[in-house]
């Protein structure tokens, strides 16, 4: 089939479901958040926490996070992490003064110690508690800012591989959030529900012109004659930290890499697709259009997973 199906799937009609979906292992996205929380330097019961409800954070969504991978009790890649969510809360003016790298880091450490991770996610939110907001209390809080990290268990994958449906919601690529992983992410939310509602793991979402962004909650690869593709970050896609360390990984294995604006017809003539997040590692896409793919022993998909998992076990973590 072409891309006449993608039309209709895209369209969100019940017909389009995937018929062997009843048959299949749900995308299993679902995160039951660890006992224990980290609010402003005190760990407590997740269920007692309490942040300020008249605050930038809770009336306009004025916040950002990152997913930090856990691996062996690590947070993986932390720097780039603190890095990218640093940036994003600069962007969005939300003060992080007296947080850095180290006391972050530290703090995501003992919460994982205390919770028992030793394989899992971990994520970390800022929270602005004042801007320059229509709505404020009268007494300005001390705290200008909210850190809360939560823990919690890895992400399942199918064992079949992710199935990939087209959402019929666009990105907007002159949104001041665009690029930023901020707490106004119910658009992604809704799309992946909406994916979910058709038997699909996930979606492909495009830009107001029609240029592929990524997936709903993770960036998105794909193989074409031994070339690595994947949308540049002028569509709207987010710098993902494990999309910068695959691009590297597949540089060091001289995989050529192609950075770039596609639309749906150049997806739809992959020979490999892949997803990538701090929650998936690299995760195989086994359906699109009802076309079915699979991993080859030395495929660029296998050979790429391999060399993350490794990164996993030899990267030196704080």
């Amino acid at each position: 089939m072409g891309l006449g199906f993608l039309n209709t799937i895209s369209q969100g009609s019940r017909e389009a479901r995937q018929p062997w979906a009843p048959f299949r292992d749900r995308f299993a996205v679902d995160q039951i958040v660890h006992p224990v929380i980290y609010l402003n330097k005190v760990m407590l019961e997740a269920t007692k926490a309490r942040v300020a409800p008249v605050s930038s954070a809770m009336l306009y969504g004025r916040g950002v996070f990152t997913t930090v991978a856990i691996y062996n009790g690590k947070p993986f890649l932390w720097p780039d992490h603190w890095r990218r969510l640093k940036d994003h809360a600069e962007r969005l003016d939300i003060d992080s003064s007296g947080l850095n790298d180290d006391n972050v880091g530290d703090a995501i450490r003992k919460l994982v110690a205390v919770n028992q991770v030793k394989r899992g996610r971990a994520r970390v939110i800022l929270l602005a508690r004042s801007g320059r907001d229509i709505w404020k209390t009268k007494k300005a809080s001390p705290n200008k800012t909210d850190l809360l990290i939560m823990t919690g268990e890895s992400q399942k994958i199918p064992p079949a591989g992710m199935s990939l449906a087209v959402s019929p919601y666009r990105f907007n690529t002159l949104s001041p959030l665009a690029g930023i992983r901020s707490l106004n992410y119910l658009e992604q939310v809704l799309s992946w529900e909406e994916a979910q509602n058709r038997d699909f793991d996930e979606a492909v979402m495009l830009n107001e012109r029609g240029e592929i962004v990524s997936a709903t909650m993770a960036n998105i690869f794909w193989v074409k004659e031994g070339k690595l593709h994947t949308p540049t970050l002028s569509t709207g896609a987010l710098a993902g930290v494990t999309r910068a360390a695959v691009i590297e990984l597949a540089n060091k294995q001289f995989i050529p890499v192609i950075d770039g604006v596609y639309e749906l017809a150049d997806l739809a003539e992959a020979d490999e697709i892949f997803l990538t997040s701090s929650s998936l590692g690299v995760a195989l896409v086994t359906t699109f259009d009802f076309r079915q793919y699979s991993v080859t022993p030395g495929s660029v998909c296998a050979r790429l997973s391999d060399a993350l998992k490794n990164l996993t076990v030899t990267s030196r973590q704080p």
